[in-house]
C-alpha cells in the first residue's frame, strides 16, 4: 500500500476516494523502564527507552491504518499525518491518519 503525505501522488490520478482512515495504539513502559528513563533523564541527552516505545507505537499505528484502509479496499493512504498526546504520566497515544484512496496510473 503506497502511504504519502502529500495531497496527489505524481503520476497517479485518484479514481475514488474511501474516506478517513486512521490506525490507533496507546503503548505504556513498564516499570523497569520507567525508573531507566528517569535515571537517564538526570544526565540529560536522549533517553532511548522512550524513543524506542514511540517508534514502535508509530510503526504498530501505521500498519493498523494499512490493515482499515485495505479493509475499505483502498490501495493507497494520502495526506497521512501522526499525532500523539500523553494519557496520564505513563502511557502515550500515537494515531496514524490520511484519507484512503483508490490510485491509478495516469494515462
Amino acid at each position: 500500500m503506497l502511504i504519502v503525505t502529500t495531497e496527489n501522488v505524481p503520476g497517479y490520478r485518484v479514481t475514488s476516494v474511501k474516506g478517513q482512515v486512521y490506525g490507533l495504539v496507546v503503548r505504556s513502559r513498564g516499570l523497569a523502564g520507567n525508573l531507566m528513563a528517569g535515571l537517564r533523564s538526570l544526565a540529560g541527552g536522549e533517553i532511548s527507552e522512550y524513543t524506542q516505545l514511540l517508534e514502535e507505537a508509530r510503526r504498530h499505528a501505521v500498519d493498523r491504518m494499512v490493515k482499515n484502509a485495505a479493509l475499505m479496499q483502498a490501495n493507497a493512504v494520502v495526506m497521512m499525518r501522526f499525532d500523539s498526546s500523553e494519557i496520564g504520566q505513563t502511557m502515550s497515544e500515537i494515531v496514524a491518519y490520511g484519507t484512503a484512496v483508490v490510485i491509478e496510473p495516469a494515462a
